[in-house]
């Protein structure tokens, strides 16, 4: 905070001016100590400025908030200006303050007075805002039988929660009446069985007939519920929302009953399904998965050790369940072991519980073993074969090993009969032997020609063997069939001949093509190069510009030019 001189108006100066004092001008000196004050006030170590109410001045507060104006009249360090005026407070209405209703009785008028209601004769409105009978006569005219007053309504001023306030308004005498009923009530049923036992005083009431009727009613299970109205715990039949309910498992009418208020199934609404492929698992299912073992335990529990007078609840105190629960567990198990050693001791027998741990009892093996450093096995065991996710071994069609176990000439086959054949059958040895039979064949891809160098390079068809020809003529094999198939090689031949052929005067003409646009693209790229050359000898300033000029990509003739015409221009 700056330097909180107070300010002080010029007319007050003057009035309190004497004559021969004038106001003092502040020295270089006290300036200094104002700003040593102000900085250990920040720091600190000198104590805050105090206002005139004795409350502490923040020292950060800058100096155009802490000072006040020189209208306010402040003859010190103050915050007051900054706070909310008196003036300015909104006053609300107290909390005891609510409208009244009704008529007041205390006062009661004889007469008629002046201002009144000319209809009842009350003072608090006119004639034209009276909510009675419109009388034949007027109590302005008879006076006779003059209203009570209503009382004048208070201005009600509340803030924001006071508008909100849900009891505001509420007398508490209402449920003082309700109280001061039911006292009543217990008084007389005390008279009544006192007289009962004045009557009768051998007869005495049991344990359960001496508490009160309303009670009973504590003691008698809701629908749905298992209440006990001593430990007040509950226990509702109620379905997870996530379930299947049971009546919706068997639409028929006629099938299992469903009982709505205790949502109990009476009997399996599905009884034609097996046990393991119904859903249904009966009233008393229990989930057992996650913490729900955990949670009934503990449930149990709680409601065991509040039965022994343990004050523990699951849901309010579940630190101190867990930890009364670790607690009785550990010493439940050294009860158990201090009965197993008293036994001991007693009737002996201890070297019959002396085994080695159960993970070790199926684990006994007489083959030996040796690991490395690493935990890699040196030697004593076979190494385990790696299996796949896919089947293995399986065999089909008589087969006694699997598809891919052969494998001749490029192709996978069956080991048991050397079939290449999948799912075929399997022949056993006789496959082994017709496969032997068969002499294997090489294939040799066939690498066509180029189409220009087919023609040139046709090879003639070879002339017929006169051995082949003539066991042909006079064997029976040479039939109509075979000629057939001779005259369909020979037209697919023809068909290829002229294809070929007509692909090469294609290609000649497209070549002669190309040639010409060539020719064509150099006579262009000989024109603009002696235009560029022409051009570059002008000046600048006398060069011509074509904003017309249509650019294009070129085509593959013109960069062929260009490219043969940049060559010669390189010296």
């Amino acid at each position: 905070m700056a330097n909180a001189t107070p300010r002080v108006p010029i007319s007050q100066l003057l009035a309190n001016k004497s004559g021969d004092e004038e106001p003092k001008k502040k020295s270089r000196e006290d300036w200094r100590k104002a700003k040593e004050l102000e900085e250990a006030r920040k720091a600190g170590t000198a104590p805050a400025a105090v206002d005139e109410e004795g409350k502490d001045i923040n020292p950060h507060i800058p100096q155009y908030i802490s000072s006040a104006p020189w209208y306010y009249g402040s003859m010190g360090p103050t915050l007051k200006h900054q706070r909310p005026q008196d003036e300015k407070k909104t006053q609300y209405s107290g909390i005891d303050e609510w409208y009244k209703k009704g008529v007041d009785t205390s006062k009661v008028a004889t007469k008629y007075r002046k201002g009144a209601c000319e209809n009842c004769g009350a003072m608090t409105h006119k004639k034209k805002d009276c909510m009675e009978r419109p009388r034949k006569v007027g109590a302005k005219f008879n006076g006779a039988k003059i209203a009570h007053d209503e009382f004048i309504q208070p201005n009600i001023v509340s803030d924001y929660d006071g508008k909100r306030d849900r009891w505001s308004g509420y007398d508490p005498a209402q449920h003082r009446e309700i109280v001061e009923e039911y006292q009543k009530v217990e008084e007389a049923k005390r008279a009544l069985k006192a007289a009962k036992l004045k009557e009768n005083p051998e007869a005495e009431l049991s344990g359960d007939e001496e508490e009160d009727e309303d009670k009973y009613v504590d003691e008698v299970d809701m629908p749905g519920t298992k209440v006990d109205s001593k430990q007040r715990i509950t226990v509702r039949n109620l379905r997870i929302r996530e379930d299947t309910a049971k009546y919706l498992r068997n639409l028929d009418p006629n099938s299992a009953y469903y009982d709505p208020k205790t949502r109990s199934m009476r009997d399996n609404p599905e009884p034609n399904k097996k046990p393991e492929d119904s859903e249904f698992a009966g009233e008393n299912f229990v989930r057992f998965t996650g913490d729900t073992q955990k949670h009934s335990k503990a449930q149990l529990f709680a409601w065991e050790a509040y039965g022994k007078g343990v004050d523990v609840h699951i849901l309010a105190e579940p630190t101190k369940l867990e930890l009364l629960q670790n607690e009785y567990d550990k010493k439940k198990e050294q009860f158990k072991s201090q009965v197993k050693d008293t036994i001991l001791d007693r009737y002996g027998g201890e070297e019959h519980l002396q085994v080695p741990p159960r993970a070790l009892l199926l684990a006994q093996t007489e083959e030996y073993v040796e690991y490395s450093r690493s935990g890699k096995v040196i030697k004593g065991q076979e190494k385990q074969i790696v299996r796949s996710r896919y089947e293995e071994d399986v065999l089909i069609n008589n087969h006694t090993t699997v598809w891919g176990s052969y494998w001749n000439a490029g192709q996978w086959g069956y080991k048991c009969c050397h079939s290449f054949i999948k799912n075929s059958y399997c022949l056993g040895e006789s496959g082994k032997n017709t496969q032997m039979a068969i002499p294997s064949t090489k294939i040799i891809p066939k690498i066509n020609p180029p189409a220009s160098q087919q023609d040139e390079e046709e090879v003639p068809e070879k002339a017929e063997d006169p051995k082949e020809s003539s066991s042909s003529s006079s064997s029976s094999s040479s039939s109509s069939e075979d000629e057939e198939e001779t005259r369909k090689r020979q037209k697919a031949k023809k068909k290829s001949k002229k294809k070929r052929q007509k692909e090469k005067k294609k290609l000649k003409k497209s070549q002669k093509d190309g040639e010409d646009k060539l020719k064509e693209a150099l006579k262009a790229e000989e024109k603009r190069n002696r235009e560029v050359g022409e051009m570059m000898k002008l000046d600048e300033r006398k060069r011509p510009y074509n904003s017309m000029y249509d650019v294009k990509k070129p085509t593959d003739e013109e960069m062929e030019a260009f490219m043969m015409k940049r060559q010669l221009l390189v010296p």
